[in-house]
């Protein structure tokens, strides 16, 4: 069961679980969904919560009026004198936490079990596109901005955005984007790959929760293993990525979802999946 209250008192991450899509929102809008410590904790709770719950199939991961995430909070930066408090030292326990936090937001997000769609109704920068970026699909629309910013506040980076646009988009590209923060909006940010649907800013809701909902109702045993192989991929040569899928292959052959899509393939029907999304796939 997923709780009704992931931030734990806070109202700075929303959650909502519809006909099997787990919704979390991202609840700053005064600062444009810039990240708090409050923040962290909830969304760190509702995506555990949400990939282990049985009633949620897929998760959408979006922000609160109008923006997605504009990442670190900048005015909270200058009010306790730099990102670093005004230390001329390293803190090593800030250094441990903030490793802590990003394995547990965006390192979850990129591994999750189950398909994550971000939905971008405006900008997204700095740390908030590594979380955007993590998510296995984005969709936005002609007001969605990306910018890394980090350059813009005398940061070098952090929440896994270089190495996240070095695979997006490609290596080049990256290092424009985090060299010299340019503003990539709309038909851009579709040609980039930074996004995978442009729509009307109308339609954006209703259609990542059409995604979404496909998603929560497919075959969620193949999803998951799908996912598995994609997220190996790149870290394996050919022959041994596809000596790694045929047990995954073989295992999702064996689910009551193949036998019945099989079925329904023959029978020229569209397959019925629900959401199965049972404890052996922990």
């Amino acid at each position: 069961m997923v709780g009704a209250d992931a931030g734990h008192g806070s109202d700075d991450v929303l959650i909502d679980v519809t006909e099997g899509v787990g919704t979390i929102t991202l609840n700053r809008p005064d600062r444009r969904n810039a990240l708090s410590g409050a923040m962290i904790r909830g969304l760190i709770v509702a995506l555990k919560e949400m990939e282990a719950s049985r009633e949620v199939g897929a998760i959408v991961l979006t922000g609160a009026g109008g923006a997605f995430c504009a990442g670190g909070d900048v005015q909270s930066f200058h009010d306790q004198g730099g990102e670093g408090a005004g230390s001329t030292q390293v803190d090593t326990a800030a250094v441990e936490e903030q490793r802590r936090d990003q394995e547990e937001t965006v390192g979850r997000i990129y591994r999750c079990r189950k398909p994550v769609l971000a939905s971008i109704p405006g900008a997204v920068a700095g740390a908030g596109m590594g979380l955007a970026l993590a998510a296995d699909l984005r969709i936005g629309s002609p007001r969605t901005v990306f910018a890394t910013a980090f350059g813009a506040v005398g940061l070098a980076g952090d929440f896994g955005v270089a190495w996240l646009l070095d695979r997006v988009v490609s290596p080049a590209k990256a290092r424009e984007l985090m060299f010299l923060n340019p503003r990539v909006r709309g038909e851009e940010c579709l040609t980039l790959g930074l996004i995978n649907w442009l729509v009307a800013e109308e339609d954006l809701e209703q259609r990542a929760r059409e995604i979404a909902t496909q998603l929560a109702n497919g075959p969620s045993h193949a999803l998951d293993g799908m996912k598995q192989n994609l997220l190996r991929a790149p870290h394996e040569a050919l022959t041994a990525s596809m000596y790694a899928e045929v047990p995954l292959h073989k295992a999702t052959g064996l689910t009551e979802e193949h036998v019945a899509a099989v079925k329904a393939f023959v029978d020229k029907v569209k397959p019925s999946f629900g959401r199965q999304w049972h404890e052996e796939l922990r």
